[in-house]
């Protein structure tokens, strides 16, 4: 007698893939605002008011932006021996951001000068302090990196650390987000393993111009995302403000539109995209989809005072 084969039993669903950590190597600053009627021209005085001081830093930024949606969120970087080291940690804190690989150096911790005028538009002075000696240590806590994680890099720390850094989050199968902010002279290797690079239209042309490519830039935003993708990098996202945001990879190229609200304060808007965005990607939600929900997220900052302090809390209570 032959045995009947056993009925295979019915497949089983794909289980969900758990979202991946979030984790930010960049910059930590205490952020000191004075509110001016409108900007001074060079040599004249201007009467402001505010002086309070927040936390900010473009990494601490971000860090905060993906935590608040979410994300399991790591802040790798550094502070001073000052008073202002407690101020740069303190949102990164009130946030739930692991905080155990920012290491405090001796010195002055990073210091934003940040003048905002009634329009809402900002002027920013950056004196890098502790962020100026991130370097082997904040590199050695990378090593936890795993193929289910994302590291956002900025350009507020020493640029030979950001490059190690991408390789090292490549190397381990981590995808890496670049925001090249401010344009610093990263190699053109290091760009190209992006993905995304996120740049304003600034940025962008400055990445152009590393990746000796400048002349592809004519054709506004849609030319310098197209330019960008045509230089090898994976995917851009390049953010136009309340007019949206492009997105580019090799589905093609894709304008996302805006939305419209009564801007109060536009610091820290470019880095709450950012980490709104990671976290949507470390939720696997598609590069599109995740560039809308970044939209979103930095409209309603931009309705708020200061960096941090503006971005909305979207964890559910």
């Amino acid at each position: 007698m032959i045995d009947e084969p056993a009925a295979s039993d019915p497949a089983e669903p794909d289980a969900p893939v758990a979202p991946g950590r979030v984790v930010v190597l960049g910059s930590l600053n205490a952020d000191v605002f004075a509110r001016v009627e409108r900007h001074p021209r060079p040599g004249e005085t201007v009467i402001g008011a505010g002086g309070e001081t927040r936390a900010g830093g473009k990494g601490a930024n971000q860090a905060v932006a993906a935590a608040l949606c979410g994300a399991d969120v790591s802040m790798v970087g550094a502070v001073g021996s000052d008073p202002y080291a407690a101020v740069a940690l303190s949102g990164l804190e009130r946030a739930g951001v692991d905080v155990s690989g920012v290491r405090r150096v001796a010195g002055p911790s990073g210091l934003a000068v940040i003048t905002v005028s009634d329009d809402g538009e900002n002027s920013i002075i950056v004196i890098p302090g502790a962020n100026g000696q991130v370097s082997d240590p904040e590199l050695a806590h990378l090593s936890t990196l795993s193929a289910a994680d994302l590291l956002i890099l900025q350009g507020e720390v020493p640029v030979e650390v950001v490059g190690a850094a991408a390789r090292a989050a490549t190397d381990a199968g981590a995808r890496v987000i670049v925001n090249l902010a401010p344009v610093v002279d990263l190699a053109p290797e290091v760009l190209r393993l992006a993905d995304p690079l996120v740049v304003n239209e600034h940025e962008g042309a400055g990445a152009l111009e590393i990746l000796g490519t400048s002349g592809r830039s004519a054709g506004g935003a849609t030319g310098l995302v197209q330019g960008l993708r045509d230089t090898g990098i994976r995917s851009v996202v390049m953010t136009l403000g309340g007019a949206g945001a492009v997105v580019a990879d090799s589905e093609g190229v894709t304008t996302m539109p805006g939305r419209r609200v009564a801007v109060v304060d536009t610091t820290g808007a470019g880095d709450a995209f950012v980490g709104a965005l990671a976290a949507a990607l470390a939720s696997r939600i598609g590069l599109r989809e995740a560039a809308q929900m970044a939209n979103l997220f930095a409209s309603e900052a931009v309705q708020h005072e200061g960096a941090q302090d503006s971005y909305p809390d979207r964890r559910a209570r």
